[in-house]
């Protein structure tokens, strides 16, 4: 009887390393993307705001990604040396787009606006984590309903419990 509570604890200890391992490292949390960007350099190191990149946030549903032309508004002189910089100089010359892999998903039918967000005065970290600290980014808020409404509760929002707020 010892034998298997023991394998079963081995076992439970395990699968639980294992398992926060992949979903830390290998899950959609944190994807590899094309081109290796540091958030760390350019929003910690270097103070870009959020919003200089991510320009549709305030007046759109979605934030969006910087086109190759934002970025090689800088990168056309800065570190153009590096690999990363001349794989983004890559998509610049084929005028093509970055395909980045998008961290922070919301299933279709789940409405978000990032604009009433920031108009209410949350801050990205609040949602999307301290983006400010990552070279690479990763999903550090579940994103699901219930985590939604604990947030829309702690703040009073006004509406915020009714379905059809973010079920349009």
């Amino acid at each position: 009887m010892v034998k298997y509570i023991v394998g079963l604890v081995i076992f439970a200890i395990t699968f639980g390393v294992g398992y926060t391992l992949n979903d830390l490292y290998s899950s959609d949390r944190r994807p590899r993307q094309p081109i290796e960007f540091s958030h760390r350099i350019h929003a910690g190191d270097n103070q870009i705001p959020c919003l200089y990149c991510h320009i549709f946030a305030e007046r759109s549903r979605v934030a969006g990604v910087p086109n190759v032309k934002r970025c090689m508004g800088c990168h056309v002189v800065i570190k153009t040396d590096s690999p990363e910089i001349q794989k983004l100089a890559s998509y610049w010359d084929k005028k093509e787009a970055v395909p980045w892999v998008k961290v922070h998903n919301l299933p279709d039918y789940v409405y978000f606006p990032h604009k009433r967000h920031i108009k209410a005065g949350r801050e990205c970290k609040d949602c999307h984590g301290d983006i400010a600290s990552m070279d690479r980014v990763r999903r550090v808020s579940s994103l699901k309903m219930g985590w939604c409404i604990n947030c829309h509760t702690k703040y009073e929002v006004k509406n915020g419990h009714d379905c059809w707020t973010c079920h349009i």
